[in-house]
């Protein structure tokens, strides 16, 4: 199957503004210590896997728990692509937003929850904000790159591992602005992981 995003973006007025501040946008993602999110081929190699189930030998870095509280995933087509590689779905029925300006294919099996969308990031939280969403997960570099500039984003929970890649794709791009946070936590895990969350501010 096969979909793509058209519909045509503009300025919003007040009430889509507010729409769009109603929806709370999070990003959840694992760097290396020198702060890249992949190798430049878009390998993922290095992460360590995130082990489910019982007793203390289990630990998600608290992923389940962020994947029950929002109503839309939103990534960028690499992102998905690579995901899709990987073998099984991991976002079971969760709805996806592919943001892509061209054809996407999507298995049939995940027709039903997986969609394609294109414009700017205030017009894609105004159209999610229609459909009732109020909280939001953003993944990929890209994707992260316009939600942070578009001034989207409210909290990062980033997870750093304990390995330097030297070269790679960055979590941070070059922004028109600085962006203020606030630390709310940090959680160290025996394996060496430190995850930390951060509010943004301004």
């Amino acid at each position: 199957m096969t979909a793509a995003g058209s519909d045509p973006t503009g300025p919003g007025d007040d009430g889509d503004a507010k729409a769009v501040r109603r929806v709370k946008a999070t990003v959840y993602v694992a760097t290396s210590l020198d702060g890249f999110i992949a190798r430049s081929d878009g390998n993922l190699d290095w992460l360590p896997k995130v082990r489910s189930g019982s007793g203390n030998a289990s630990e998600d870095y608290g992923y389940r728990a962020l994947i029950d509280s929002v109503d839309f995933i939103v990534m960028g087509r690499r992102t998905y692509e690579k995901t899709m590689s990987l073998g099984e779905w991991p976002y079971g029925d969760k709805s996806v937003v592919v943001l892509a300006s061209q054809p996407v294919d999507i298995p049939d099996h995940l027709a039903s929850s997986v969609e394609v969308m294109s414009g700017p990031a205030p017009e894609i939280v105004r159209r999610l904000a229609e459909r009732g969403a109020k909280h939001i997960y953003v993944d990929g570099g890209k994707t992260i790159h316009r939600f942070l500039e578009a001034g989207l984003i409210g909290r990062l929970i980033i997870s750093r591992i304990p390995i330097v890649l030297g070269s790679g794709i960055p979590l941070f791009r070059p922004l028109t602005r600085d962006i203020r946070l606030r630390h709310i936590r940090s959680r160290p895990f025996r394996n060496g992981i430190v995850q930390s969350e951060y509010e943004v501010v301004a």
